[in-house]
C-alpha cells in the first residue's frame, strides 16, 4: 500500500469505515481503491501465470518419449523461476541466456518442444508474446547483395516477443564464405545482441550436420548455451503417438490393422531413409493415408453403421513407401 498513508488498509470496507469516521479525506479514499484494485489485480494475473504455467508443464509430460528433453526442459523453467526470486531479493542472479541448439531427425518433436518453450516462457514474463515464428534457409537468404539482412530482420521482426526458430540451420553455411547465408547469420547474431530481452533464436536440424554447422563458426557456440537432442521414438513410442493420432481424430485400429501397422513401422526402422521421413511424422503420413483409403472403401457402400466409420481395417493400412 502507500507508504505516504499512515494506515494499513486490507480491504474496501477499512476504507470506508476510515472515510466515514473522517480518518482519510476522499483523495485519500480514492488512492486507497486504486491501490487495492492495482493489488487484487496482481494477484490475480499471477494465478492466472501460475495455472498457465502448470498446464504448459503438463502438456509437456503428457508428451510421449523424449525424457531427456523433458528433464532438460523443467531444469530451464526452475533456473528461470528461481533466478527471479533472487532478483526480488535483491541477489545476484547468473545472465539468462535461453538461445538453444535442437538436434535430431525430422518428427522427433523439435517444432512442438519450441512452441511449448514459448508458451512457457511467456507464462514466466520471459517474453511478451510468447509466439514461434518457424523458418528455413529460403525465409532468411536473398538472392542479391543485401537482400539477405533485409529478408533475415523481417523474419526477427516478427519473432520479436517471441521465439525464432530455425530448422536446418546449417544450411545457411553450406556456401561457404561467399554464399549469402552467412550475411544472415551475421544479421541473427546482431538481432540478437540488439533485442537479448525480447528474442529467444531456437537452431535446429540433423545432429551430425548441426555439430558440422558450429564447427564452421565456432562463436555460435558460446551464443548458444542450452543443447538438446532429440531421439529417435522406439517401435513402442510410435505406436503410442499412433493411437494418440487416431483416438484424436475419432477413429479407432481393429486389431489386424494394428498389427499391420507395427509390422510397417518395424520394417522401416531400419529402411535406409527412415531419418528423412521417419518418427512422429511418418506415423502421421500413414494415419491420414489410411483415413483416406478408409473413406474410398467405405463411400459407395450401401449401409454404412457408426461402427464402419470408426474402425481403421488392414487393408487401409499402407506401407511407408506408399504413404
Amino acid at each position: 500500500m502507500n507508504g505516504n498513508l499512515k494506515y494499513n488498509v486490507k480491504n474496501p470496507n477499512q476504507v470506508m469505515e476510515l472515510l466515514t469516521n473522517g480518518q482519510i479525506t476522499p483523495a485519500e479514499a480514492f488512492i486507497f481503491f486504486r491501490e487495492l484494485d492495482n493489488h487484487k489485480n496482481q494477484i490475480i494475473t499471477r494465478a492466472n501465470d501460475e495455472e498457465q504455467l502448470e498446464d504448459i508443464m503438463k502438456e509437456l509430460d503428457d508428451l510421449i518419449g523424449l525424457d531427456k528433453v523433458k528433464q532438460l526442459v523443467k531444469e530451464i523453467q526452475a533456473f528461470v523461476a528461481i533466478q527471479k526470486k533472487r532478483q526480488e531479493e535483491n541477489l545476484l542472479t547468473e545472465p539468462q541466456v535461453l538461445h538453444m541448439i535442437f538436434k535430431g531427425n525430422p518428427g522427433t518433436g523439435k517444432t512442438t518442444v519450441a512452441r511449448l518453450l514459448g508458451k512457457m516462457f511467456k507464462a514466466m514474463k520471459i517474453l511478451q508474446k510468447g509466439h514461434t515464428v518457424e523458418v528455413e534457409r529460403a525465409d532468411l537468404v536473398g538472392e542479391y547483395i543485401g537482400h539477405t539482412a533485409q529478408k533475415t530482420r523481417e523474419q526477427i521482426k516478427r519473432a520479436l516477443g517471441g521465439i525464432l526458430f530455425i530448422d536446418e540451420a546449417y544450411s545457411l553455411a553450406r556456401g561457404g564464405e561467399k554464399d549469402f547465408g552467412k550475411e544472415a547469420i551475421d544479421t541473427l547474431v546482431k538481432a540478437m545482441e540488439d533485442h537479448k530481452d525480447s528474442l529467444i533464436v531456437i537452431l535446429a536440424g540433423y545432429k551430425d550436420e548441426m555439430e558440422w554447422f558450429l564447427q564452421t563458426n565456432p562463436g555460435l557456440r558460446s551464443r548458444f548455451p542450452i543443447r538438446m537432442e532429440f531421439n529417435d521414438y522406439t517401435i513402442d513410442e510410435l505406436m503410442q503417438i499412433a493411437r494418440m493420432m487416431v483416438e484424436k481424430r475419432q477413429y479407432k485400429f481393429s486389431s489386424e490393422a494394428m498389427s499391420k501397422f507395427e509390422k510397417i513401422l518395424i520394417n522401416s526402422k531400419n529402411g535406409i531413409y527412415y531419418d528423412k521421413m521417419g518418427n512422429a511424422r511418418m506415423v502421421r503420413n500413414m494415419i491420414e493415408k489410411a483415413i483416406r483409403r478408409q473413406a474410398v472403401r467405405l463411400v459407395n457402400q450401401k449401409k454404412i453403421s457408426r461402427e464402419d466409420l470408426l474402425y481403421i481395417k488392414p487393408e487401409d493400412v499402407s506401407e511407408v513407401e506408399e504413404a
